[in-house]
């Protein structure tokens, strides 16, 4: 079993992905302090950019992610992921991860053929794998629920949206739970809490073992900030507070 810290990087901290509009906006960034009982265990960042890329318009979101404290010596974890899209579709176009575990790397990349319904999955020790997509756009989960602050979802109501995870899809539907008053270091927000769940198809994944999932996003303005994050397990739940935001450049139109 993966110890919980690292369970948290691989879904708070995936390569992004996106249906437009985009979950971020150019110049954005978001820093998150994950904490598992109460303890400060790591930290998330997540920063959006524009550039040329082969000639080709992007908007670049870079996720870095680490462990910290305690948590940090039990586990030294450290990943970075950037990912590019087509700003006019909001459609992610190919993706990179690489993380290193007590000096372990793993890397990947991958690579969506929307023509032909398929991602390519590659990785440095192995030969390229084609994935089916099913049909929809993909979005990692962090990205997914990012997203959702651009829905006009309201509690009782619900969303389907298509989830990429590693080298896995999972058909999700995201559930409108209730509206709740949170408290962050940036003060207190009115927000509307959403959770993924498995039931088009059969759970797989943490999904299968009775992990849930929850996101807060704030109610409050136009901007929607996903303020929190949380995974429970069986044994406690792993949570990611908005610590410090970013706006958008002023130049974003």
């Amino acid at each position: 079993m993966k110890p919980w810290w690292l369970i948290m990087t691989l879904v708070f901290a995936s390569p992004l992905a996106a249906q437009a509009p985009l979950a971020l906006k150019p110049g954005e960034g978001l820093i998150y302090r994950v904490t598992y009982g109460g303890i400060t265990a790591g930290e998330i960042k997540m920063e959006a950019r524009e550039a040329v890329v082969d000639g080709k318009p992007r908007l670049v979101i870079t996720t870095t992610t680490a462990t910290k404290g305690l948590a940090r010596a039990l586990l030294k974890f450290d990943a970075k992921a950037e990912s590019f899209f087509e700003p006019a579709t909001g459609r992610i176009q190919n993706l990179t991860e690489r993380s290193d575990q007590r000096g372990e790397i793993k890397e990947h990349a991958v690579t969506f053929d929307y023509g032909n319904a398929v991602a390519r999955y590659t990785t440095p020790k192995a030969a390229a794998r084609d994935l089916p997509m099913p049909a929809g756009s993909p979005v990692d989960l962090i990205t997914c629920l990012l997203a959702t602050r651009n829905w006009t979802l309201k509690p009782g109501e619900k969303q389907d949206t298509l989830v990429l995870w590693d080298d896995d899809f999972y058909e999700l539907t995201v559930h409108a739970e209730q509206l709740e008053e949170i408290r962050t270091p940036l003060g207190k927000f009115k927000t509307l809490l959403l959770s993924p769940k498995m039931e088009r198809t059969p759970p797989k994944g943490t999904f299968k073992r009775g992990n849930t999932v929850r996101v807060w996003i704030s109610q409050d303005d136009a901007r929607h900030l996903p303020v929190q994050f949380e995974l429970e397990f069986r044994f406690g739940a792993g949570i990611a507070t908005l610590v410090e935001y970013t706006a958008p450049t002023a130049a974003t139109k």
